[in-house]
C-alpha cells in the first residue's frame, strides 16, 4: 500500500498520515508539498492513494489529479480544501475525484471515508520482513501521546526557553504534569521540605534541560500502546534499558563533575531502533500476521540498527548525540572522547558489566577508582 499526500501544511499533512497509516498499518507515505514535487514523485511511483490539497504554492492540486487521471482511471483521489462552495466540488468531481473534504475536516469523518476507499484487507498479510523493509523507507512515527520529534526540537531550543514557557506549553499535557510534579517531589527535589505545587515550580526546581530529558523519556515509553502482550515486554525491556543507561552516565558524569543533560538525552534515544522496530511489529500482528516471542526478538535484533539510523536521520539528530548514542553499542579501543567513554562505561555499568576487562579498563581511562560504587 503506497500513498501520496500533497499537502503544503505539515500539520495537515501529519495528520492525513496519521489517519492513512491507522487504516493500513506498514502503508508507505509520501508527502509533497509543492504540485512540482508530487509530479516528480508520480512520475517514478505507482500509487494506491492520493490525498491533494487544492491551493499549493506553486498551482492546483487540481492538476495533480488531471495528470493522475490521464493514465489511471481506478485508483482512489481525495482532495482536501477550504473551498466548500458547490463550484469548486463540482469542478474537482469533473475530473474524477472520489472524496471531497473540506477544512476544518473531521478526522473521524475523514476516516471513515478513506476507509470505505481503501477497504483494508485482513486476507492479505504481508511478509513480515517485506513490512519492515516498506515502513523503514517513510515517515516512522512512534505510537505515543507525546512526539519524541517535538521535543527534541524543543531541546534544541532550550536555551531560548524558561520554565513559564515550557508550563504554558504544557499545561493541557496530563502525563507530561503528572511526570514533572513526580520528579521535582522526589528526594532529588525535594530540598526544602515542601512539596512542590506546580509544573512551573516543578520545572524551575529541576532545570529546563533535565525536564525536557524527563518528557523526552516519557514520550519514548511505547509498551502501553501495543496491543500484544510478547510485544509489550519487549518494548518495556528496552525502554527500562535505555532509562538504566541515563542513570548510570548522570552519575558518571556527576561524578566527574560534567553537565549530565546531554549525556542522559542521548542514553534515552540509545534504544530508538528496538522501539521503532517492535511497532512495525505491532502493525504486522494488527493486520494479521503471527509471531512468536522468539521470532519477534529476532526480528527486533536484525533490524534495530536500520531503523535506529533511519530515526536519527528523521529527527535530524546532532553528529555529536548520534556518536554519544552509538558509543552506548561500541566504542573503538583507541578512542579517547571523555563523552564517549562515559556512555560506553554507561551501558556496562547498566548491564551489570561492571567487572568485565572493558568495563574496569573505561573506568580507569576517566580516572575513576574501579572499586567504588557509582551512585545514579
Amino acid at each position: 500500500m503506497k500513498a501520496l499526500i500533497l499537502e503544503d501544511d505539515d500539520l495537515v499533512s501529519e495528520l492525513l498520515e496519521t489517519v492513512v497509516a491507522g487504516i493500513y498499518p506498514g502503508a508507505l507515505v509520501k508527502v509533497a508539498g509543492s504540485l512540482g514535487e508530487a509530479f516528480e514523485l508520480v512520475s517514478g511511483n505507482a500509487f494506491d492513494l492520493f490525498i491533494a490539497d487544492w491551493n499549493l504554492p506553486d498551482g492546483a492540486g487540481l492538476e495533480l489529479v488531471k495528470k493522475v487521471r490521464k493514465s489511471n482511471s481506478d485508483v482512489p483521489i481525495v482532495m482536501v480544501s477550504a473551498r466548500s462552495d458547490r463550484d469548486s466540488v463540482l469542478k474537482a468531481a469533473h475530473h474524477g475525484i472520489d472524496g471531497y473534504m473540506t477544512k476544518p475536516f473531521d478526522v473521524q469523518q475523514l476516516h471513515q471515508r478513506l476507509v470505505k476507499l481503501l477497504q483494508p484487507s485482513q486476507d492479505t498479510v504481508p511478509e513480515v520482513s517485506a513490512l519492515l523493509k516498506s515502513s523503514l523507507e517513510g515517515i516512522i512515527q512512534l505510537p505515543t501521546d507525546v512526539d519524541p520529534a517535538d521535543i527534541l526540537e524543543l531541546i534544541r531550543r532550550q536555551d531560548e526557553l524558561s520554565p513559564s514557557q515550557l508550563a504554558e506549553r504544557w499545561r493541557e499535557e496530563a502525563s507530561i504534569t503528572a511526570r514533572l510534579m513526580d520528579v521535582a517531589n522526589s528526594t532529588s527535589f525535594r530540598r526544602t521540605g515542601k512539596p512542590v505545587e506546580s509544573l512551573r515550580d516543578s520545572i524551575s526546581s529541576m532545570g529546563v534541560g533535565l525536564a525536557l530529558n524527563q518528557v523526552l523519556a516519557l514520550s519514548l515509553d511505547v509498551s502501553g500502546k501495543l496491543k500484544h502482550e510478547v510485544l509489550k515486554g519487549l518494548a518495556k525491556r528496552h525502554y527500562d534499558d535505555a532509562l538504566q543507561v541515563a542513570k548510570k552516565a548522570q552519575g558518571l558524569a556527576i561524578k566527574l563533575k560534567k553537565q549530565p543533560v546531554s549525556l542522559q538525552k542521548a542514553a534515552l534515544l540509545s534504544r530508538l531502533g528496538e522501539l521503532a522496530v517492535l511497532k512495525v511489529l505491532n502493525d504486522f500482528l494488527a493486520i494479521g500476521g503471527s509471531l512468536d516471542a522468539s521470532e519477534a526478538e529476532q526480528l527486533v535484533r536484525t533490524w534495530a540498527q536500520s531503523y535506529g539510523n533511519r530515526l536519527k536521520v528523521q529527527w535530524r539528530l546532532p553528529l555529536r548525540v548520534r556518536e554519544l548514542i552509538g558509543a552506548v553499542h561500541f566504542l573503538p579501543v583507541d578512542c579517547t572522547q571523555e563523552d564517549r567513554i562515559i556512555m560506553r562505561a554507561a551501558a556496562m555499568l547498566a548491564g551489570g558489566e561492571k567487572a568485565s576487562e572493558e568495563c574496569q579498563r573505561l573506568l580507569r581511562r576517566l580516572g575513576m577508582d574501579t572499586e567504588e560504587p557509582i551512585r545514579d
